[in-house]
């Protein structure tokens, strides 16, 4: 009889936590559109988030720290004259944020450090170059001021921001409708799903396809595709029966999938967020009420189902904190700002643990704001490996009661017999009892020394 073993893994008590009410984001109109993008984008100053506007486009960017409810006549970013449908702050510039819209076009902004005092219209950039709708932006991870956009004319274009030009188009591979576009960790190729039900592997550069894959989920509902650890491809999809599937591929061999898991019969489309620092991807889907959570690792099955965070309300979009903006003090490994119809609400993901000391293990080094390479050198084909920072720097220690309790305890055991000498030593030094009593008042600490105390008194 074999007895299943439970695979042992430090985050397999990982949980999701909502913050308290007060500190969520109140009254916020998120916007009604229909677009599969996350409506939410944050960083460690900001968070933006997709609302509805009359007669154009608007998203409003709040710092962190104004919680509570939104004034409605809270100013926006309000520039495009169609529905804003993406938006995405860059990794070098917490104050950078560029926005896609229905009116073909692609904006940059730049918002000021204590959050917007009256509506923004003009953009620092404004990049035309699409001939449809702009639904897909990803800044570029090592490179400064590189952006790529991806709109429904299934081009892709990689935009030196710092210039406003198009550098690279990519107007020959697509077939059809680009589902989802991202980049490599060093930002060397690019990934995108597309509507023609392939998955293909670029060449961003060159515009040149370096491998695809036919159909790696069978069904004709959107999928979406992210690299995770070790240049493998992760997946979410639908099956022929519609059913939601979660897959690993390696693109060395794109022939079958490390492993394929079918998840449940939900309609709407897996998001996903993968944090190369703990090996977790985070599925969010659009419509649910609940976030799953699985571990990618090198051993079968590959990817290891974790425990998933419900709640009573459907998410309409999703934001995800970057590393740097945790709070490493409470074991916080990730952090999701949860878009409601009216509201945007913190969850928080702790793994538990007993000890107050910066954990290690948790925390390796991760992807710092710097960039490593210009837009130029990168364009002309040089690579940049990201610049790492350690987290400990954000660790603050916590001093608590217990420790000095430790520490008068450890005093009184182990220097009893020293403080004995000391104070027999005192006695015989000052003759006048008058001294002695000073001398022994200030080291009276335990009962032992206010005996020696009276004893050398009455002497």
């Amino acid at each position: 009889m074999s007895r299943k073993v439970v695979r042992t893994s430090k985050f397999r008590h990982v949980f999701g936590q909502p913050v308290k009410a007060d500190q969520c984001y109140d009254d916020i109109r998120i916007s009604q559109m229909t677009w599969d993008s996350n409506f939410c984008s944050v960083n460690p100053k900001f968070v933006a988030m997709i609302v509805d506007a009359s007669g154009g486009g608007a998203f409003i960017v709040l710092p962190l720290s104004k919680t509570g409810r939104i004034d409605m006549s809270l100013p926006t970013v309000c520039g495009h004259t169609g529905p804003v449908l993406d938006i995405e702050f860059c990794p070098h510039n917490d104050n950078i944020i560029a926005s896609g819209s229905e009116d073909c076009s692609v904006m940059i902004w730049e918002i000021p450090d204590g959050g917007l005092t009256s509506p923004l219209s003009d953009p620092v950039v404004k990049l035309d170059g699409h001939s449809k709708r702009v639904g897909i932006l990803s800044w570029h991870p090592t490179a400064h001021n590189v952006l790529m956009s991806a709109g429904c004319d299934n081009v892709i274009i990689l935009w030196n921001v710092a210039r406003g030009e198009a550098v690279v188009r990519i107007d020959s591979v697509h077939t059809d409708m680009i589902y989802s576009a991202c980049w490599n960790r060093n930002g060397s190729q690019i990934l995108t799903s597309c509507k023609d039900k392939k998955l293909r592997v670029l060449d961003p550069r060159k515009g040149s396809v370096i491998c695809e894959k036919d159909k790696p989920h069978e069904g004709s509902r959107p999928v979406r595709a992210v690299f995770v650890s070790d240049g493998k491809i992760l997946t979410t999809g639908f099956s022929r029966m519609s059913e939601r599937q979660v897959a690993l591929w390696d693109p060395k061999n794109f022939g079958e999938p490390l492993t394929l898991q079918e998840l449940d019969t939900s309609s709407g489309v897996l998001l996903p967020f993968f944090d190369p620092d703990t090996g977790i991807v985070y599925l969010c889907g659009k419509g649910d009420s609940s976030i799953r959570y699985f571990e990618v690792t090198d051993e079968a099955p590959y990817v290891h189902y974790l425990s998933m965070y419900s709640s009573k309300e459907s998410q309409k979009g999703m934001g995800y904190m970057p590393k740097r903006g945790l709070e490493v003090n409470k074991c916080e490994i990730a952090r999701f700002y949860k878009l409601h119809e009216r509201k945007c609400e913190p969850v928080v993901m702790t793994v538990p643990r007993k000890s107050d000391l910066f954990q290690e293990d948790l925390y390796p080094d991760t992807i710092g704001p710097e960039p490593s390479v210009e837009a130029d050198d990168w364009f002309s084909g040089k690579n940049g490996e990201p610049i790492l920072i350690s987290l400990k720097d954000g660790f603050v220690a916590t001093t608590k009661n217990k420790e000095f309790k430790v520490i008068k305890s450890l005093m009184a055991t182990t220097s009893s017999s020293s403080s004995n000498r000391q104070c027999d030593s005192a006695v015989r030094e000052h003759r006048n009892p008058l001294p002695v009593y000073c001398v022994l008042m200030s080291l009276s600490v335990t009962n032992k020394l206010i005996i020696l105390k009276t004893t050398a008194l009455n002497k």
